[in-house]
């Protein structure tokens, strides 16, 4: 770990923040002095640590970042990120803050809460983390410093037995800025038992100066609900995200997630779920696209705790220039899951010769009764399809375009909302425009 007095702006941005209302709202005070205790005593992960081994953050750890000043956005240039008025249940966060002029909650079915989080602390009960996300979440800096700086936040329920028809998006938008900035924003879903929700979270920014986005995602499955999460993440090519999401599953319980990182230069997500309930499922599907010197950073673990739980990762990965991209995926199957079947898969496409991936995937079996599958592939377009392509009078970068759509498809195809899905395709198309391979 490097120290964080290489980033001296953050503890006087800590001690600044003290004295704002919403430092200790919710008893969150002494909440937040524990976490950014902790992070000082962990310091920046360097890649001595075995998991930061290829990710290098020293960018981060040497840039003065400040807390963000302005909390409003024209909606002019919001406007891009909103999906317009396809999806009618919004929220939009700047820099961090909800914004009421851009969100959009009028419509929400009965059963469904949406609310800020300083709502959500407004009776003052002193704030605790549950057991299982302590325990997830050990050893990681940045969640510590999340908990340490997060301003504000969204908090989603879903009552017993509610089925929501149409997605609820959460949007979170950075503004550009003349001087590095950093925001920390939270998303907490509650999905109540045999209920069913739709979740978008889309995280964009405006060009200008670095930015650095540190998001939390908690999601708690209560038995037999059903929850499809979809994050789209398109930040400019100064930004930095790191990002994690801790997942219950409880039993019967049913959670599926796709996450799509189109952007940063560095861009980190820590994905952990937890199959705590018989029946327990979850799903695991990623695409992550870079070019340039970017990085793409993912880190799944999939701990199957009770027995019967199935669970199904599949990430690919489409690299370019002289992008590089580190796959790290975790199963583990305890000692009392029995029954448990799991298979992960991540492929990569490399477009160019400079692009690198370091893939690693891990199994740690504690029980005799399983099927677990793993599988890494890494390779680069077939040059006799592009030839047979080129052939029937189809151009270069039409035919280079096709294959990698049909290698993307596998895993958008699995995104169940249609307006989604494709938004999804479109800013893949719009990414794969700008290269020229």
């Amino acid at each position: 770990m490097s120290s964080v007095a290489e980033q001296p702006t953050l503890a006087a941005a800590f001690d600044s923040f003290r004295p704002q209302a919403s430092f200790n709202a919710g008893g969150l005070g002494s909440l937040r002095s524990v976490a950014f205790e902790r992070f000082v005593a962990q310091g920046f992960p360097t890649t001595r640590n075995e998991e930061w081994r290829h990710t290098n953050i020293s960018p981060i750890a040497t840039t003065e970042f400040r807390l963000p000043t302005t909390f409003d956005l024209a909606r002019g240039t919001a406007e891009p990120f909103l999906f317009a008025e396809d999806l009618a249940h919004r929220v939009v966060l700047v820099n961090g803050r909800w914004s009421a002029a851009l969100s959009s909650l009028d419509s929400l079915p009965e059963g469904v809460t949406v609310k800020r989080m300083h709502e959500s602390l407004s009776a003052g009960t002193p704030q605790t983390a549950p057991d299982w996300l302590v325990t997830a979440s050990a050893g990681m800096p940045f969640v510590n410093l999340n908990t340490a700086f997060v301003d504000d936040g969204v908090v989603i329920e879903i009552a017993p037995k509610t089925v929501i028809a149409d997605p609820i998006h959460v949007v979170c938008l950075n503004t550009a800025a003349s001087v590095p900035t950093m925001v920390t924003p939270r998303v907490q879903i509650r999905a109540g038992e045999q209920s069913q929700a739709f979740i978008v979270e889309s995280y964009g920014s405006i060009p200008g100066a670095a930015t650095f986005t540190n998001a939390l995602t908690i999601v708690s499955l209560a038995p037999g609900a059903m929850v499809d999460h979809v994050k789209l993440q398109r930040e400019a090519s100064t930004a930095y995200h790191l990002a994690a999401m801790f997942t219950r599953v409880d039993r019967g319980a049913t959670f599926r997630s796709h996450a799509l990182t189109l952007g940063g230069r560095i861009a980190r997500n820590d994905l952990s779920a937890t199959l705590a309930g018989d029946g327990a499922e979850c799903t695991l599907d990623g695409l992550y696209v870079a070019d340039g010197d970017s990085l793409v950073d993912t880190h799944t673990t999939i701990d199957h705790a009770m027995p019967h739980c199935p669970s199904h990762e599949l990430y690919k990965g489409i690299l370019a220039g002289k992008s590089r991209a580190v796959f790290n995926g975790k199963i583990i199957v305890r000692q009392d899951a029995q029954k448990t079947n799991a298979k992960q898969t991540n492929k990569a496409l490399l477009l160019s010769d400079d692009a690198t991936i370091n893939t690693k995937p891990q199994l740690e079996i504690f029980a005799d009764d399983v099927k677990c599958t793993h599988g890494a592939a890494i390779g680069q377009l077939d040059e006799d399809a592009l030839f047979y392509m080129r052939a029937r009078g189809i151009s270069a970068d039409d035919a280079r375009n096709l294959m990698i759509h049909a290698f993307a498809g596998e895993v958008l195809d699995g995104v169940k909302e249609d307006v989604v899905r494709d938004r999804a395709m479109r800013l893949l198309e719009e990414k794969l425009s700008l290269w020229k391979v």
